[in-house]
């Protein structure tokens, strides 16, 4: 059923050591459906539509607080997730198979992940829902769950991470001081991504710090401390490992926690073995400066360029320690990787000084390399129109832009960390936002082009389920599927393995020579266009 095993029965049961914690759960005040508090502890929705949760206390504490605000939401998120891993893997025997072999993966999660950690977690593993007790107890589940991200990139990129990131500063930032700008492409589906949460965590070791998350997650994949530095994680090529270490998002939320200078953030980073490949791109005020630290199983790599000004990350490693990986390599050639870092790059050129407005649009960019049209939800476009979340930092000044719904198209909204941790007081809600400092939505929400961007990607599931289930198309549905996205070589590929089923050869043919004439995401989806042509030329001899 699951990216998730049961793991030997050690592991089973398992629990941290919660001995010398206060285990009693917290009462929530609900004033309203969207407002909930408890203590100096809060969760409200704000205008649009962001989850704000502010959390304080010992590790036991912000868990249990965390899941009693946010109850009823974390066990929908805990549903839907595990919906679509049903929708991906639809047969029961699949679904046992994977089960068994996940066990590997799981088996010895628990040994790395630190206890703080494992507290947390179990704290709010204790409002998760009792649906999934079949698979594994509440704990275990929410432990696993947090591996989700690295076994789903793992697994052939199940979970489509594609994100990219930036860091501009001295003569490439408009006030000279560090300003950074990512996409977090990290898709389940669209209701995994309704939900986002702009956590503010105030732990009583380490550093106060900001994290965009959702239900459930007590690691970072986008954040910033109270010291100024930040972290933002891309994947990148990794193969199937033999067992789980330290997720990714584990390792980067210690090194918000803990970290206040890139020297920091490093030496955090070399203490973990992690069980996938990342670039962890780490931001820092002290330093005004960023640099990547590039995680895999094998070997960690630095990359800082002296006498730079601006660093660029989308999938592949760049540091020397990398040089001739030839996982790496096959990333650069055959992804998507290597075109979106040189669109960034392109972007950087025509905007000589990066401010947050400008890193928004960069964000925000559908176009290709020269503007060229790549069709809307091109994995080649920097907003591949299906990111969780776009986040924008200013170190120096602790302020945070975090993109509403939907995708980063929604207004971008703005926090001071120093503001939000002065003095929280019982019982009421903490004034979050710098209302005044917010980036307006997207132009591209009112649009033509967006409307039928929504309506193609309703239609598009039901290309997928004729071709799966090899059903006659309507008449006229895929001229009109063609027409909503028609820069998109995907909607004349699917239409080409349609006629292909049919034994339609002209038509098929005729759809992937279309297809061939537009950006196509990948060389793997390129030569298996051209395989099917071959074919087709063979049987019309």
């Amino acid at each position: 059923m699951l990216l998730v095993a049961c793991g030997t029965s050690k592991s089973m049961h398992h629990r941290p050591d919660i001995t010398n914690y206060n285990t009693e759960k917290p009462s929530v005040i609900k004033q309203s459906d969207s407002v909930f508090i408890s203590g100096k502890n809060s969760f409200s929705k704000n205008k649009q539509g962001l989850w704000e949760l502010y959390v304080e206390g010992d590790p036991l504490e912000i868990g249990l607080t965390t899941g009693a605000l946010s109850d009823s939401l974390l066990k929908k998120q805990q549903q839907i997730f595990f919906s679509r891993i049903e929708d991906i893997i639809p047969s029961k025997f699949q679904q046992a198979l994977l089960r068994s072999f996940l066990k590997w993966y799981n088996r010895k999660l628990y040994q790395n992940v630190p206890n703080e950690y494992q507290t947390e977690i179990y704290g709010v593993s204790q409002y998760t829902s009792h649906n999934f007790d079949n698979i594994a107890n509440q704990y275990q589940l929410s432990l696993y769950l947090h591996a989700a991200h690295d076994i789903g990139h793992a697994l052939q990129d199940l979970a489509l991470v594609g994100c990219s990131s930036f860091a501009a500063w001295g003569e490439k930032s408009e006030d000279g001081n560090l300003i950074l700008g990512r996409n977090f492409d990290f898709y389940v589906n669209e209701a995994f991504a309704e939900n986002k949460i702009v956590a503010f965590i105030n732990p009583k070791e380490g550093h106060p710090f900001m994290m965009v998350t959702w239900p459930g997650m007590v690691g970072a994949v986008s954040g910033m401390n109270k010291e100024g530095l930040t972290i933002t994680i891309n994947a990148g090529k990794s193969e199937i490992p033999l067992t789980a270490k330290t997720p990714i998002s584990i390792l980067t939320r210690e090194i918000l926690q803990y970290a206040k200078n890139i020297d920091e953030a490093i030496a955090i980073a070399k203490k973990r073995k992690v069980f996938v490949s990342e670039s962890i791109m780490i931001g820092s005020a002290q330093d005004n400066k960023a640099i990547l630290i590039e995680v895999s199983p094998e070997k960690l790599g630095v990359f800082d360029v002296p006498n730079s000004s601006q660093l660029i990350c989308s999938n592949h490693f760049q540091s020397e320690t990398y040089k001739n990986d030839k996982r790496n390599e096959s990333q650069i050639i055959n992804s998507h990787s290597k075109y979106r870092f040189e669109r960034m790059q392109e972007l950087f050129v025509a905007n000589p000084r990066i401010n947050p407005k400008v890193a928004s649009e960069i964000l925000r960019n559908k176009e290709g390399l020269q503007n060229i049209a790549l069709g809307y939800g091109n994995e080649k476009a920097l907003n591949q129109l299906m990111a969780h979340h776009g986040v924008i930092f200013k170190p120096k000044e602790k302020l945070v832009w975090v993109s509403s719904n939907p995708y980063q198209l929604g207004e971008f909204v703005c926090y001071n960390l120093d503001s939000v941790f002065k003095n929280p007081k019982s019982g009421s809600i903490i004034s979050f936002q710098e209302k005044n400092l917010n980036i307006a939505k997207d132009p591209f929400l009112g649009t033509n082009a967006f409307k039928n961007y929504k309506k193609f990607r309703i239609e598009d599931q039901k290309m997928d389920s004729y071709l799966k289930n090899k059903t006659e198309v309507p008449l006229d549905f895929i001229q009109d599927y063609q027409s909503l996205n028609p820069d998109y070589w995907v909607v004349y590929y699917k239409a080409g393995l349609y006629f292909y089923q049919k034994k339609n050869f002209l038509f098929a043919q005729e759809n992937f020579k279309k297809a061939l004439t537009k950006e196509i995401t990948t060389v793997p989806d390129k030569e298996a266009i051209e395989k099917y042509l071959k074919k087709i030329k063979r049987k019309l001899q």
